[in-house]
């Protein structure tokens, strides 16, 4: 996975366009560039944005008030928080994303609340992008992250299986 930060990608169509330069790859943008909150926290949201032409998945880190641009999307994350370890996994961050197309005026494509949990819920809605929260990081320091989705095996049954029913095994080069 690529990490990205403010102005670091974009598209071949703004490069061809000599718009190039407006999302000129800068320095890398961290927690301490966010704008601390009422509590003195600073925080910055971790989102995966997707390519839907490419199939391209990158990481964005958003520090809270501070405009990141992905191709040619600008996220402004408003604020972010994650449960603690002791509590259900949970990530919820406030996200502003703008649109900003060479043949089109900017125009607000997505206001509101996303959940790591169910990106589903609340999903931005764009042609060419996908978008959603990963986690939340901030400047205090021994604070984790909660997990989230789990890379783990899973185990489905059906209604009709017996408790004692075991895993197959997948065949060989299946890749999993």
């Amino acid at each position: 996975m690529l990490v990205l930060s403010a102005m670091s990608l974009a598209t071949s169509a703004w490069a061809q366009d000599g718009a190039a330069d407006f999302l000129a790859p800068q320095r890398m943008l961290s927690v301490a560039d966010a704008v601390p909150g009422k509590d003195g926290i600073k925080r910055a949201v971790v989102l995966r944005g997707l390519d839907k032409i490419s199939g391209q998945a990158v990481n964005i880190v958003a520090p809270v008030g501070v405009a990141v641009h992905y191709a040619t999307l600008t996220i402004t994350a408003r604020y972010c928080y994650s449960t603690p370890p002791s509590e259900t996994p949970e990530t919820t961050a406030f996200v502003q994303i703008d649109d900003h197309r060479p043949d089109a005026p900017g125009r607000r494509v997505y206001s509101g609340w996303m959940l790591a949990s169910s990106p589903s819920l609340n999903p931005l809605d764009h042609p060419l992008y996908d978008v959603w929260v990963i986690s939340c990081k901030t400047n205090q320091p021994g604070q984790v992250a909660p997990t989230v989705a789990s890379t783990a095996a899973v185990k489905v049954t059906s209604p009709e299986a017996g408790a004692k029913e075991e895993i197959p095994e997948l065949p060989e080069g299946s890749g999993q």
